[in-house]
């Protein structure tokens, strides 16, 4: 698999990572076993997690995989913090909150230290000169060796970006993750110009559309689908529109065309576009990744990609 610098930085990952969001819940620790197996025999290496996902065990069963079967310094882990749905309030980016996650998270993950630390969400109740300072001092103690965002709009980004860059001997924003795909575009109109700007590469994630790219939801809403589950269905539920179907149709006619599944059609399409550094892909299962790992060698002809353009647009 090839890899990639995240933006101006030294950090090469796989230019498709592992999302473990379903990890200890509805994805056992013997289907995580092999969805990290198969990943990395395909040549990936970017592994992202979050303090959050599953209440802290998609970290703790990453953890026990690092620590029994997988030697952890041929992956590049990442975890997030800031979201805490059982708080006071949903989120909390104060220096006191996460000096105490990134703290937390080493421990389930029973490491020193994580590749790339980020920021799950912005969190407007606190300066963000506070937030940024605790970034930094993340960093520079070594608990993290990058920092990163997610799901910062245009100017969040472009402010902490700024902001960091221009204080000498500050970590700069190394990653901006977001939301993209060919159901979700709007990262382009002021998000991905400002990771250019300010050197970040972007980690796309749901590069599926939540499922709905593949095609499984073109007939209804299979059994064993996230759409199905009470945890997941109001996650996928804005993507079964008329809009989604009018790409989802385009999508498998350029598969049915190239002879490849629609799952990879639809993560080539994000993964070569501008600034993207890696799609990350958050199977259920072992056979959905191995499903997904082949688009590696998937390049869309320029016709198609203009053509999937086109019927995706948000303009």
């Amino acid at each position: 698999m090839q890899q990639r610098y995240v933006g101006r930085s030294g950090l090469s990952v796989s230019r498709l990572g592992l999302g473990t969001m379903t990890w200890g819940r509805d994805t056992d620790a013997d289907e995580a076993s092999a969805q990290l197996r198969a990943f990395m025999d395909a040549g990936g290496t970017l592994v992202d997690t979050a303090d959050v996902y599953t209440g802290g065990d998609a970290e703790r069963v990453l953890g026990r995989m690092l620590r029994d079967s997988f030697p952890r310094s041929e992956l590049v882990i990442s975890t997030k913090a800031v979201v805490t749905p059982a708080a006071r309030r949903p989120r909390d980016a104060s220096r006191r909150h996460l000096i105490a996650a990134v703290d937390d998270s080493l421990n389930r993950l029973g490491l020193d230290y994580v590749d790339l630390w980020q920021l799950h969400t912005y969190d407007d109740e606190v300066p963000l000169e506070e937030t940024l300072a605790a970034l930094d001092a993340i960093v520079s103690s070594g608990r993290a060796v990058y920092a990163g965002v997610c799901d910062y709009t245009g100017w969040q980004l472009a402010a902490a970006g700024v902001t960091q860059r221009a204080i000498p001997g500050r970590i700069p924003i190394t990653s901006a993750q977001v939301e993209y795909s060919l159901l979700a575009r709007e990262p382009e109109r002021e998000l991905l110009p400002a990771a250019q700007h300010v050197g970040a590469g972007v980690l796309a994630w749901s590069p599926l559309g939540r499922g709905v790219l593949t095609g499984k939801y073109r007939t209804g809403i299979p059994a064993d689908s996230r759409a199905a589950t009470p945890h997941f269905a109001e996650f996928v539920r804005p993507y079964l529109d008329e809009r989604s179907r009018r790409v989802v149709e385009s999508v498998v006619t350029a598969a049915d065309g190239l002879g490849v599944s629609p799952m990879a059609v639809a993560l080539s399409w994000v993964r070569d576009q501008p600034g993207v550094t890696s799609a990350i892909v958050g199977a259920r299962t072992h056979a959905q990744l191995a499903g997904a790992l082949p688009a590696e060698d998937v390049v869309l002809p320029r016709e198609i990609r203009e053509a999937l353009d086109d019927v995706s647009s948000i303009d």
